[in-house]
């Protein structure tokens, strides 16, 4: 390998904002192809708190052997560092790396944090987050693991709906935009699903409810963002952060809503939150097979020196794209988008 090394070039890459399946699978199958066409590889740990507090390693051949199917990082992670504020200390500290550029696996958090420097870090972004709600990517990596377990979660716990006659309320992540509970909803045929970007109406899901249960229906199952809400109404804090990007950390509006379903309908309830079950899980095939061809079309950009793009999956294919197209806020599930349709088609509460 030694007389194969690119002049010593040496790329970063790090990892940051919440986990998601098939990070391990970025890191792998970029890496491999990056030693295989002759680059050193830096891992940066922890994302932006690795740059700040000089934690990094040279990441070998036999690090990132067979990590693809790992849930998590193994470099580490974390949403609670941004460089608001710190601009000068974070270029002077990368500078210090003597990196050629540095790949960037993140969501809004770290796309934000990254934008100051667009101009003077040459960087490649790997778009991710389970919501699903990176603009100029049609999806992220993770998703499609995060809808599984909600999925699965949903079919699972219908049985115990069933058996006691109850109301069972499963709460997904999903601050501003719905597509886990969404995605997880359809795919386990729940009888509600509940977005932020569609403030329900209290007495026509009472009224829904209540039908279903005059019919004599067994059970029922409803899926909730955590950010969705009530018209008129607030999203749930459970608590803040200090410091962090994102300080407010919602959560709570399922057992709430347990407690009133069954005051006004008369129906026993019952509520799960899913958390960070829903990162957890070892990535589908699905997310796999994304993981594997982003990474490998990272390494690919990174020798041709394509700085300032990002890697994004649009009509059925891994393409490339402007980084800064990642930095426009959050993607919302449209009014009007398809997934809606299904679930009127299929009679349920949206």
């Amino acid at each position: 390998m030694g007389a194969n090394k690119k002049n010593g070039k040496k790329i970063g890459i790090m990892t940051g904002g919440g986990d998601a399946p098939g990070l391990n699978g970025i890191l792998e199958a970029s890496c491999k192809t990056l030693h295989g066409l002759g680059y050193e590889v830096l891992g940066i740990e922890d994302g932006f708190e690795g740059i700040f507090e000089g934690r990094f390693r040279p990441i070998l051949p036999k690090d990132i052997l067979y990590v693809h199917s790992q849930a998590g990082t193994f470099l580490g992670t974390s949403n609670r560092c941004g460089t608001a504020g710190r601009e000068s200390e974070f270029l002077e500290k990368y500078s210090s790396l003597g990196l050629s550029g540095l790949i960037a696996a993140g969501g809004d958090g770290t796309f934000a944090g990254l934008k100051p420097f667009e101009k003077t870090i040459p960087m490649i972004g790997v778009p991710k987050t389970i919501d699903n709600d990176l603009p100029g990517t049609e999806v992220t990596f993770g998703y499609d693991t995060a809808c599984s377990v909600v999925a699965r979660s949903v079919d699972a716990l219908r049985a115990t709906a069933y058996a006691h006659k109850r109301v069972i309320i499963v709460e997904t992540m999903g601050r501003t935009a719905g597509w886990i509970a969404l995605g997880g909803g359809l795919a386990s045929y729940s009888d509600v699903i509940l977005i932020p970007e569609r403030p329900f109406d209290r007495e026509k899901l009472v009224e829904f409810i209540r039908h279903k249960h005059h019919q004599g229906q067994r059970g029922f199952m409803v899926v909730v963002s955590e950010g969705a809400h009530a018209r008129g109404e607030d999203i749930r804090v459970a608590f803040q952060v200090p410091g962090s990007p994102e300080s407010k950390r919602l959560g709570g509006i399922a057992e709430v809503m347990a407690r009133w379903i069954e005051k006004e309908v008369g129906w026993e309830s019952r509520h799960v939150v899913l958390g960070h079950l829903q990162r957890s899980e070892h990535p589908t095939t699905t997310d796999r097979f994304l993981t594997l061809a982003m990474g490998v079309e990272v390494a690919r950009m990174v020798d041709e020196n394509a700085w300032g793009q990002a890697v994004v999956y649009r009509q059925g294919q891994v393409k490339r794209a402007p980084v800064c197209e990642l930095m426009t806020g959050a993607r919302l599930v449209d009014h009007e988008h398809r997934w809606i349709k299904l679930a009127n088609a299929l009679g349920i509460f949206i």
